[in-house]
């Protein structure tokens, strides 16, 4: 990382007025934006060594680990998704647990539940057993084959990183992420993720094929005597102290209308788009908004920038708003998806 590069609102950067940091604590900051990059350069080649042609499934991963959020996975069986969060959790530091998501999975298999106990005295009292929920990494494999009612449980502790067993609180470990898995293929016998759990996941990555080369590493790799394992990289503490960093990164007045302009369009009531007014039935909240400023200073951080830009934000729309947005039967009828969607609400940034 260049420890020169222009910050929000200094002398070489006078558009960007958003987020201004004093300028005492900028070098500071620099130093330890310096620093996260640095370690998450090691993260990124630690994980290389046991996932391959997976780079941008492994960087919107990180993206929202250093954002602080959840992401939902979708991809068919076979593509490494159930191996990337194990590589995360080993590399990251984090005590990571996982949950097989099947229709007869119940909330108290995710949060635990109280037990009745007799002590030596003969007296009896309820003892609270927690569930896998109380991990800093959890993986949720197959969420939509979990019922409505479990993934409520689930929901609670995304939104809340808490859980409530027995009209009783229990908060869980910081930090707290779900790595969630869906299978786009085979629909039988799944429940689809109500809007409202979708929305708490910060990114919607898409895993897709490996390329030819990749491929032929997986091969050469992995089917021999000795296959490579994960190595830590870094700790819980240092990933939470990096989310700190991130969360100060300064974000240019440029970036910020961007990020506004693109959420605003994507609604069809506050645009002037004639596709968006035709096809879309429900647009993102702020909450989109937010996970866009998030994710772009996080991007910036690991790709060893200082301050995002807007090709962040174009890079990020499709894994921020794939899942807060949904379409008519117009679109349907029309051949339209949301990926065109979001590919012309782009165009207007450009």
């Amino acid at each position: 990382m260049n420890s020169s590069s222009s910050f929000a609102g200094s002398p070489n950067n006078p558009d960007n007025t958003s987020n201004l940091v004093p300028q005492e604590s900028t070098a500071e900051l620099v130093a330890e934006a310096e620093k996260v990059s640095a370690a998450l350069e090691r993260v990124r080649e630690h994980i290389g060594s046991v996932i391959f042609g997976q780079e941008e499934v492994v960087e919107q991963t990180l993206i929202t680990l250093l954002s602080g959020g959840h992401v939902l996975l979708i991809g068919v069986p076979g593509l490494a998704k159930t191996k990337l969060v194990d590589a995360l959790a080993t590399v990251v530091g984090l005590d990571a647990n996982r949950i097989q998501c099947t229709p007869d999975l119940m909330p108290a298999d995710i949060v635990g539940s109280e037990v009745l106990e007799e002590g030596e005295s003969g007296r009896r009292e309820f003892r609270y057993i927690k569930g896998p929920v109380f991990c800093q990494l959890l993986m949720a494999d197959e969420i939509n084959r979990a019922s409505p009612r479990t993934q409520s449980a689930l929901l609670q502790a995304m939104q809340e990183h808490r859980v409530s067993v027995a009209g009783q609180y229990h908060t869980l470990p910081e930090p707290f992420h779900v790595l969630a898995t869906q299978n786009p293929l085979e629909q039988e016998g799944t429940y689809p993720l109500p809007e409202a759990q979708l929305d708490r996941f910060l990114l919607q990555v898409n895993v897709g094929y490996p390329d030819l080369a990749a491929e032929r590493e997986i091969l050469l790799k992995t089917t021999g005597v000795d296959e490579a394992q994960a190595t830590p990289a870094m700790t819980g503490g240092e990933l939470q102290a990096a989310q700190r960093v991130i969360r100060r990164i300064p974000v240019g007045e440029s970036v910020l209308e961007s990020i506004l302009a693109l959420i605003r369009n994507a609604r069809p009531e506050s645009t002037d788009l004639e596709e968006i007014r035709t096809h879309v039935a429900w647009a993102p909240g702020p909450r989109a908004s937010q996970a866009l400023m998030l994710a772009t200073r996080a991007r910036a951080v690991l790709q060893g920038r200082l301050a995002p830009s807007v090709d962040d934000v174009v890079a990020l729309a499709a894994p921020i708003l794939r899942h807060r947005m949904a379409l008519n039967f117009a679109a349907r009828a029309d051949g339209v998806t949301i990926e065109d969607i979001i590919a012309k609400l782009c165009e207007r940034l450009a």
